[in-house]
Parts: C-alpha cells; structure tokens; sequence
C-alpha cells in the first residue's frame, strides 16, 4: 500500500502552511496544543500517522516555544508510527550562531540540529540558511531551498533598466554575485565595519552607483539598520534606486519604522516568518508552491535540484 503524505502545522507557521497544503492539494492535518497555566503545553495529532510520510511545518524564529513544539511535534510524529518524518523549517533559527567566533561561546545552530535528529526527524527542508555550513550539522538529508526562485520572477516582472546588485556586507557578495551574473548586470560591493552588535559605523563601497537600480539580496533583515544604512550610502552615491531583497523577515526592535524611514523603495521579502505588522513599503511574495514542489518531488523521489533557478 502506497503511504499518504500528510501535512501538519505548528504554531508559528500556520498561514504558510495552509498554502503549501492547498498547492500540494491536499487537506492540512489537525494538530490540537494543551496549554497549561505556567506555559507548559502538549501538541496531539488529531488524526492516524500510521504508517504514512508526515511533513510537519515550523519556523524557528524565538520565542524558544516555537523550536521546542516542532520536537514535541515529531516526537508525537515518531510514537504514533509515522513511516516517515520530514521537518520543513522555513526559516532555520539561531542560523547566525553557526561557529565558535569567541571564547566560551555555543554553536547554537548545531544544538538545534542535533535536538531536531534525536527528536526522530529523518529529513530536513528548509530555506536560505544564514550559513551554508549548518547543512553538515545534520546527519540526515536536508534539501536546502532558495528563494531566489520567487525573486528572479519578480526581478524580472520589474524589468528595470540600470539594474544592479549590492550587499549589505562581506557575508553577501557571493550571493549579490550569483543574481549580477544571472542578469548580466553590475556588481556593487558594500562592506560595514561594526562598532558593536547591531550597530554598523561605517560603510565602505566598492563600485559606482551612479544612475543604478540597485537590489539588494540576503537571507534575512533583522532591525534593518544594515540595509537601511546601505541604502543611504548607496543613493548618497547617485543610485537611482535601492530595494531590499530579503528572504526572512525577521523584523525586530524598531525595524518597522526603520524600514519605513528609508530610502528604499520597497523590501521585497516571503512569507517563511509571519509579519507582525503591514508596511505600504514591504512587500511579501509566497514560498508556499516552492516548498509544496519540493515536498512533492521527495515523496516522489525526484529531484529538489531542478527547483533552483540558479548554481548556489
């Protein structure tokens, strides 16, 4: 008998997995969660897992609740005999923690990855992880995704003239570089020198901007000071324009209002971490069909390869 894949939602990525259910053609599976007073709570499957290929759906953005229900989750999965397990993590949290960078310090995206193995996870999808390392912290397959498949489209429904790519930082040229060269258009450097955490005081660019539209791609935004300062720099510099290409829109502190303060013309960003508010300058294109494709090409066994637009 042919397993049935089912597919199932945690807290934190309900919207985005109830699009990727409809583009699969498929109903989403019923989880309940029981809650207690001191914020204990229990997730239970609603339904049978027997014998069947459960995909169950969880960004990992804090709070902590959010990484801790995707284990109970598959945890729940594994006793209940689910023939096959796959986290698909949207976003993959404390990403940025991926090497020991200073003394007595954890490298917290490889904990995460080993909580998530030993839970029962026997497959892993996620997207645009913050470093491309992480994937070895896995001992299971992990298909990893990239959302430059929503952002060539769109780029290309722009059909800016002038076009160019910028970073934000060091970490960024290599991709600014891939979307440059499958455009065939400029490459502008930029580089931020830090005073401290989250705080950039300089900003050092390579390249000129004059009269470019210029885009900018990542994988995510947190407060935004980085790509907003970019921003400023670039236009300061005679850019014609500068919109924000960013995977995860992770969105904290006063970001919102950053963002809205700044010179770009928009942040073109997906659905992997929900909006805690509308910006009229954010602008949310859906990873929904991507990730119901990839589900579908790994219970089929085919190839997650062919979804990428581009050699990352």
């Amino acid at each position: 008998m042919k397993t049935e894949v089912k597919i199932f939602s945690g807290s934190a990525s309900g919207d985005l997995t109830a699009k990727i259910a409809a583009s699969y053609g498929t109903e989403l599976g019923k989880v309940s969660i029981e809650r207690f007073s001191d914020g204990e709570f229990v997730p239970q499957f609603m339904e049978s897992l027997r014998g069947h290929d459960v995909f169950i759906v969880q960004s990992t953005f804090p709070p902590a609740d959010n990484l801790k229900e995707l284990l109970l989750l598959i945890d729940a999965a594994k006793r209940a005999s689910a023939q096959h397990i796959t986290a698909v993590i949207p976003y993959y949290g404390d990403g940025r923690g991926d090497r020991k960078d200073k003394p007595r310090v954890p490298i917290a995206a490889k904990v995460n990855a080993q909580m998530i193995e030993k839970a029962g996870a026997h497959r892993v999808i996620t997207m645009d992880l913050h470093a491309e390392q992480i994937q070895g912290f896995f001992d299971i397959p992990i298909d990893h995704l990239y959302a430059s498949a929503v952002f060539v489209p769109y780029i290309q429904e722009l059909n800016l003239p002038d076009l160019a790519f910028s970073c934000v930082d060091a970490g960024g040229v290599a991709r600014a570089r891939k979307y440059a060269e499958y455009f065939n258009a400029d490459l502008i450097i930029c580089l931020k020198f830090r005073a401290k955490a989250n705080v950039v005081e300089k900003i050092v660019v390579v390249g000129d901007p004059t009269g470019k539209n210029i885009l900018i791609p990542d994988d995510i935004v947190d407060t935004g000071g980085s790509l907003a300062k970019v921003a400023d720099e670039l236009m300061a510099r005679g850019a014609k324009s500068v919109r924000g290409l960013i995977t995860h829109p992770v969105l904290s502190g006063k970001a919102y209002e950053t963002i809205e303060n700044s010179p770009l013309v928009e942040l073109v960003t997906t659905d992997t971490i929900p909006l805690k508010q509308q910006s009229s300058k954010i602008k949310v294109l859906s990873v929904s069909e991507l990730f119901a494709t990839a589900i579908d090409r790994i219970y089929n066994n085919d190839s997650v390869t062919k979804l990428f637009v581009f050699n990352h």
